[in-house]
């Protein structure tokens, strides 16, 4: 992996949150209003799920 690899992947990654806030700003809120009410264990659990999805992916596609 490279600095452009990690550079192109940072770009994905704020070219979807921008769409998203962009087409669905309501969306977005009733997603934080959403994790606001999960107690923070919850959150922690949601958080690795999607760590160790984003490293499957990963790993699947190289």
């Amino acid at each position: 992996m490279t600095g452009s690899d990690l550079l192109t992947g940072l770009a994905f990654v704020l070219i979807v949150e921008g769409l998203v806030y962009a087409l669905a700003p309501s969306l977005v809120e009733r997603l934080l209003e959403a994790l606001r009410a999960m107690p923070p264990e919850m959150r922690q659990v949601l958080g690795l799920l999607t760590l160790t999805t984003g490293i499957l992916l990963l790993w699947v596609a190289r």
